[in-house]
């Protein structure tokens, strides 16, 4: 299920640490959460605390979710989207305005120099990590993010069914 952005709790926060093996940092949303309420994904600062820009914004957190991600992409998925995209010129288009709003999402927060056009997981031409695809699908909704929907699609995980 797809939240609206939620402010992180402090029990996300702890949620988010268990889930990633070390201390969650600058989160300022969760942006997807599972059937049972625990995070899946999370915003980040643009530039992190210790000045470090990082431009993933959504960032897939849930270990059920990352390991269907790593699945796909062991499996080769990613060179397949790169095909369907090549062949699909509406796909393709709809990948490079999910790019866009990728970008403007992030520049709400912070304008990173650094990193200023670039988005995540290949956008706008290729596809380079799913979990970032997945991430940023699983946030926005469906429909936006065809790359991401196409992963979520071809994954047996889903928010609907809780493995937390």
């Amino acid at each position: 299920m797809t939240s609206a952005h939620d402010l992180p709790t402090p029990r996300d926060i702890e949620v988010v640490s268990d889930q990633l093996g070390r201390p969650a940092r600058d989160i300022v949303a969760v942006s997807a959460r599972c059937v049972c309420g625990n995070p899946v994904v999370v915003m980040t600062k643009p530039r992190l605390e210790d000045g470090t820009p990082f431009p993933t914004v959504y960032y897939l957190t849930q270990p059920a979710a990352t390991q269907a991600a790593s699945r796909l992409e062991a499996e080769a998925k990613m060179a397949e989207y790169q095909q369907r995209l090549a062949e699909d010129p509406e796909a393709l288009f709809a990948y490079q305005s999910a790019h866009e709003s990728f970008i403007a999402t992030r520049e709400a927060l912070a304008v990173v120099e650094e990193i200023a056009g670039i988005s995540a997981g290949g956008m706008p031409t290729r596809v380079k990590c799913l979990h970032s695809l997945m991430a940023h699908a699983l946030s926005v909704g469906p429909g936006v993010n065809p790359v991401g929907d196409w992963a979520l699609g071809d994954t047996n995980w889903s928010v609907t069914t809780c493995r937390c």
